[in-house]
C-alpha cells in the first residue's frame, strides 16, 4: 500500500472517528452524573435524522435553518426523556432505570417505524457538502474535510462550558454527590436535564453529518451507531470526555485500517473490531483508557 493510499484511509479513519466521538459525548456525560447508561442514545440519534430529513424535503426549509432547530429539537427530546422517564426513578434501584432507558429505546425505534414507516429515505446533501478538496497527494470529500474540525469545535466549546462557567461548576459538583450539590443551592433536576440536553444536541450534530455521509437513514440506524459510540465511551473510559473523544478516534482509525488492510474476504468482520478491542480493552484496563483505577478497599 503506497503512502498517498495510507493517508487516504487514514483521513477516512479520523473522519469516522470523529462521529464516534460526538456521539460518544453524550453516553459518557450522562453516565458521569447519573451513573446511567442512556441506551436510548442511538434512538435520539435515529430521530435528529428524520426532523431534519422532514424539515428540508417536506417543508422545504433551507438546510440552514433546518440544522440549527434539528438540534435544538434534539436536545428538547432528550431533556423530555429524563423527565419522563429517567427522573421518577432516579432513587430506585439500578436495574429499573437501566429497564426504563432499554424501553425507551424501544419506545422511539417503534415509534418512528409508525410515523416515518421503515422503507429507506434518502437524506439531503445540500451543495455546500459535496466536492473534493485536495491536500496534497491526498483527495478528501469536503465532508471528510469538514467533520473533524466540527468535531473539535464543539469538543473546544464543551470543555470550556464544563470548567469555565457556572453550569459546568454544577455539573461536576452533580456528578461527585447528588445530595451534597443540593444543599449547596445547586438545582440538581435543572443540571440533569441540561446534561441530557447537551449530550442529545452533540448527538444530533453527529447525526447530520452521519446522515450527509451516509445518506440512507431508516427507524433502525441508530442501533449499531449506538453500540459502538457506548463501546467508544467504555474503551476511553466512561464518564470521562476527553476518554470518549479518544476511544472513538481508535475506534473509527482502527475499524477503517481494518477494512484497507486486511483481505476482502474478512471485511465483513468490521463490526466485530469494535467488540474485540472492547474485551481486550476491558481484560487489561477495566475502566478504560482514561478511567480512574478503582483503589481496592481493605
Amino acid at each position: 500500500m503506497s503512502f498517498d493510499i495510507f493517508l487516504q484511509h487514514l483521513t477516512n479513519g479520523i473522519s469516522l472517528g470523529s462521529l464516534y466521538a460526538l456521539i460518544a459525548i453524550g453516553y459518557t456525560m450522562v453516565y458521569g452524573i447519573l451513573r446511567l447508561i442512556n441506551f436510548a442514545h442511538g434512538d435520539i440519534f435515529m430521530m435528529a435524522t428524520y426532523f431534519a430529513f422532514y424539515g428540508v424535503i417536506t417543508f422545504g426549509v433551507p438546510w440552514y435553518i433546518v440544522f440549527p432547530i434539528v438540534i435544538l429539537l434534539t436536545a428538547s427530546l432528550g431533556m423530555t426523556l429524563e423527565v419522563a422517564a429517567y427522573r421518577p426513578l432516579r432513587n430506585a434501584p439500578k436495574i429499573s432505570i437501566m429497564i426504563s432507558a432499554i424501553g425507551a429505546s424501544f419506545l422511539l425505534e417503534n415509534l418512528a417505524i409508525v410515523i416515518f414507516g421503515g422503507v429507506n429515505k434518502a437524506f439531503p446533501t445540500p451543495e455546500v457538502f459535496t466536492g473534493v478538496v485536495q491536500l496534497g497527494p491526498v483527495s478528501l470529500q469536503k465532508l471528510t474535510f469538514y467533520i473533524p474540525i466540527i468535531t473539535v469545535i464543539f469538543l473546544v466549546a464543551l470543555l470550556y462550558l464544563i470548567n469555565h462557567t457556572k453550569t459546568g461548576m454544577a455539573m461536576r459538583a452533580v456528578s461527585k454527590d447528588h445530595e451534597t450539590a443540593g444543599v449547596m443551592g445547586i438545582d440538581v433536576n435543572k443540571t440533569i436535564s441540561i446534561t441530557f440536553g447537551i449530550g442529545s444536541a452533540l448527538a444530533a450534530i453527529g447525526a447530520l453529518m452521519w446522515g450527509l455521509k451516509f445518506p440512507q437513514i431508516y427507524p433502525l440506524m441508530g442501533v449499531m451507531p449506538g453500540l459502538k459510540c457506548f463501546i467508544a465511551a467504555v474503551i476511553g473510559g466512561i464518564g470521562n470526555i476527553k476518554g470518549a473523544v479518544l476511544g472513538g478516534f481508535i475506534l473509527g482509525v482502527g475499524e477503517i485500517m481494518l477494512v484497507a488492510f486486511l483481505p476482502s474476504d474478512y471485511t465483513g468482520y468490521r463490526d466485530a473490531f469494535a467488540f474485540i478491542l472492547l474485551i481486550v480493552v476491558l481484560l487489561f484496563r477495566p475502566t478504560g483508557i482514561m478511567g480512574e483505577k478503582i483503589s481496592e478497599k481493605v
